[in-house]
């Protein structure tokens, strides 16, 4: 699909590679600033502490443009989580439910992933997504055609069928209907 061909691209790949860097360097000036505060030089530690909020700054800029390239492209009514950090990706589906709302969609179709791309095979995006869902008081199915979909109801009518965060979290920890969300 676009998305993950997407996350390939030198450009976005650049741009998360920047990104850690100055994240990197934000860490080492942080530290750096405590250490020196510890021993009693404050000018300096608000020095190194400036610094390091300067990295930190730089570091959500290119982050968010890494997430805003790779989001680009997403259908009304059908995100792809692929390739965002889970913060990106519960602004980018808490956005798409408000527009969905807004356009007065039934549902959103929220392309998780089965969890093959994430570090250790661990389910992030999952936890984060229930937590909306319960915000928004939405109820979701498991695409039956792809495990990696979940099909939002923006009625949030349970009546249609639809499983509550919680089932679907049962589900997903004891890997029913094999669909494990990244």
């Amino acid at each position: 699909d676009d998305n993950q061909r997407n996350q390939q691209n030198e450009y976005y790949r650049g741009l998360r590679a920047q990104a850690n860097e100055e994240g990197d360097a934000m860490a080492r000036c942080f530290q750096q600033s405590r250490e020196v505060y510890s021993q009693g030089d404050g000018a300096r530690a608000k020095e190194l502490s400036n610094e390091g909020k300067t990295h930190q700054h730089k570091m959500e800029e290119l982050n968010k443009k890494a997430s805003d390239w790779i989001y680009i492209g997403s259908e009304p009514g059908e995100i792809d989580l692929h390739g965002l950090y889970v913060k990106e990706a519960i602004a980018h589906t808490d956005a798409a439910i408000e527009d969905a709302k807004r356009r007065g969609d039934t549902e959103i179709r929220l392309i998780v992933g089965k969890g093959l791309h994430s570090n250790g095979g661990a389910a992030k995006i999952k936890p984060a997504i229930e937590e909306l869902m319960e915000k928004h008081s939405l109820v979701a199915n498991l695409d039956p055609t792809n495990a990696g979909v979940l099909i939002v109801d923006i009625d949030g009518r349970q009546e249609r069928g639809g499983v509550r965060p919680d089932e679907i979290t049962r589900r997903l920890e004891h890997n029913d209907e094999g669909c494990v969300l990244m």
